[in-house]
């Protein structure tokens, strides 16, 4: 193992991105952009789902915790058939062993089950090889963090999260935060796919929430259901820290614990 920055993927790689639970959406999310940007063939894929027989120039494992077992089984089964670069928190873990090259960013991690600074830290870093200056989606981000939140948002009965390419990701790890935190009632789909049998849900006191652009043509039939539609212009990543933070604020409305969720532990490990 070696321990570096300079191990993710260069353009015109063909790549696999794996995680799960959090780990995997910021893989879809990632795999998106770098589609997005030409920068080479990229999949994403729950660890536990990747096809064995596929092979790749790079692949990239995701994991917090470096102990998550799908993670490991997914970098020992990928041994002698292509470099492995794995992103986590703690490279002392096993995944540090199993992975040719490691990201490190131990910096990033934290106590709580329910994964905030790591996701938002590691997507941030992807994003970053790709090329982006990140520097003024930091400053933003930190404007999210203090601004008030919506009593709307606060007293909502259910959220669904929306986004168009890459948006898609970070709307499901939107969901996620929102149910492992505060145990809502949450879904996620991509833009389009909402008018095709999930707007059936919409209705008063529920949110139709949609994160990045793409969104305008939908606000005129979710007004109809009398949901109410979010869309804000801002960085898809931006919106994912508010509602990390409404997540934990709709907790301590219910008495709920947002770092230790029901029938949650900060890493799954199986037997």
């Amino acid at each position: 193992m070696s321990v570096t920055a300079r191990c993710l993927p260069e353009p015109g790689m063909r790549v696999a991105v794996v995680g799960c639970g959090t780990s995997l959406y910021i893989a879809r999310a990632y795999a998106s952009l770098r589609e997005s940007y030409g920068l080479g063939e990229t999949d994403a894929f729950a660890a536990s789902e990747f096809p064995a027989g596929r092979s790749y120039d790079r692949y990239v494992a995701i994991s917090r915790s470096g102990t998550t077992t799908e993670v490991l089984d997914f970098l020992r089964g990928r041994r002698g058939r292509g470099p492995t670069v794995a992103l986590t928190a703690d490279p002392a873990m096993p995944i540090g062993d199993l992975a040719d090259t490691v990201l490190s960013l131990e910096f990033a991690d934290e106590r709580s089950v329910v994964q905030t600074l790591f996701a938002t830290t590691a997507l941030a870093a992807l994003r970053a090889s790709l090329g982006e200056d990140i520097r003024p989606l930091a400053d933003r981000a930190e404007s999210a963090v203090s601004e008030s939140l919506d009593q709307a948002w606060l007293e909502a009965e259910q959220f669904t999260f929306l986004g168009r390419g890459w948006a898609f990701g970070i709307a499901q790890e939107a969901a996620l935060k929102l149910r492992e935190a505060a145990t809502d009632w949450t879904e996620a789909y991509p833009t389009m796919e909402y008018r095709h049998g999930p707007i059936s849900i919409a209705a008063a006191g529920r949110v139709v929430w949609h994160l990045g652009p793409g969104g305008e043509q939908l606000r005129a039939e979710v007004a109809a259901t009398n949901a109410l539609f979010v869309m804000q212009d801002d960085d898809p990543q931006v919106g994912l820290i508010r509602i990390q933070r409404l997540a934990v604020e709709r907790a301590a409305r219910r008495g709920l614990d947002p770092d230790q969720p029901r029938h949650l532990t900060r890493a799954v490990v199986l037997g």
